[in-house]
């Protein structure tokens, strides 16, 4: 049996599969669990294997940096050891990917109809992808092309300093610098709570009145409303100025930290975006926003207009990856 894991702050959902007689992975079981509601991942662990499971290969992908088969998963306090799950599982054959790592593994099991492609100038090429990844946290990782296949390569880009491309973003990053004196980065502003950041910049240098449906951060906290989401839902959809410039602006952020990865890892072979809010966006991601601030490079705008830029549709891409980890090895 395969043992495969997509291991976040929310949810942790486990997969065994076996491959049938055509060679084709099937899926024999599989569970998602609250992760907060656990101690340990062990405890999952022990409550999802059948006894005396034969365990060939286990992958894990984990919301969290790894580091030598070791990852702390700050949001759950949990410690996940490689050397000590060979030993559970009794199998050699057992991997920590971050979990940017796993999705961009995930990435290339994907089907054509799984993605959106966004530039329509778009050419194809074979070589190094850029995945990048708005969600609870901002994800960044890169598919390294030898000549023959793609190898996964965990960053920790999201945690970079927050770059101004112009006066607005100028003015936003002062705003940030009162609120994280230590250090802005861009995972301040393409997350969930960036959408939060973004609007309560935007109120504070009067660009529109206040949207009577968002509540301000303290009663959406005491009343356990998801602040973040009303704003983009009401910016996707145009119902309220204020909420619109939210997500135009983190759209335009998304666009051109995008353009910054494909550039640092020379990406030529495309972009892959990941993550919970992009198919939340869609619309705003099409409108060609995205695309000129990806593109604005200066020498490097011809460059950049001819990648290609596929927003995945497939939320299971994280755990895909885990199943599928070995398959190269």
């Amino acid at each position: 049996m395969i043992l495969a894991g997509d291991i976040g702050g929310t949810k942790t959902v486990l997969a065994l599969l076996q491959h049938d007689t055509e060679g084709v992975l099937r899926t024999v079981q599989e569970q998602t669990y609250a992760s907060g509601e656990y101690d340990s991942f062990d405890a999952i662990l022990e409550l999802f294997l059948p006894k005396n499971v034969q365990i060939a290969s286990a992958c894990f992908g984990i919301a969290g940096p790894v580091v030598n088969q070791h990852c702390y998963a700050t949001n759950l306090k949990w410690t996940i050891e490689g050397d000590l799950l060979k030993a559970k599982l009794g199998t050699q054959q057992v991997k920590l990917l971050n979990d940017l790592e796993a999705m961009a593994v995930g990435m290339l099991h994907l089907q054509a109809e799984e993605f959106i492609e966004l530039n329509p100038n778009a050419e194809p090429y074979v070589g190094n992808i850029a995945v990048i990844a708005a969600g609870t946290g901002l994800g960044e990782a890169i598919l390294y092309w030898d000549g023959r296949q793609h190898h996964p390569i965990a960053t920790e880009g999201g945690h970079c300093s927050f770059a101004p491309q112009n006066q607005q973003q100028d003015r936003l990053l002062e705003f940030l610098r009162g609120r994280y004196s230590q250090h802005v980065s861009y995972e301040r502003v393409l997350s969930g709570i960036g959408f939060s950041n973004l609007y309560d910049f935007l109120l504070d240098s009067q660009f529109a009145a206040a949207c009577p449906a968002v509540p301000n951060a303290q009663n959406a906290k005491q009343g356990n409303v998801d602040r973040n989401a009303i704003i983009s839902r009401l910016g996707i959809n145009g119902e309220d100025a204020l909420c619109s410039e939210v997500v135009r602006l983190f759209v335009e952020i998304y666009g051109a930290e995008a353009g910054n990865l494909v550039m640092k890892s020379f990406a030529m072979g495309g972009v892959f975006i990941g993550g919970g809010i992009g198919p939340k966006i869609r619309s705003a991601l099409e409108s060609g926003g995205f695309m000129q601030a990806f593109t604005e490079k200066g020498r490097f705008q011809a460059i950049l207009g001819k990648v290609s830029v596929k927003l995945a549709l497939n939320a299971r891409t994280p755990l895909l990856g885990a199943m599928h980890y070995f398959d190269a090895e």
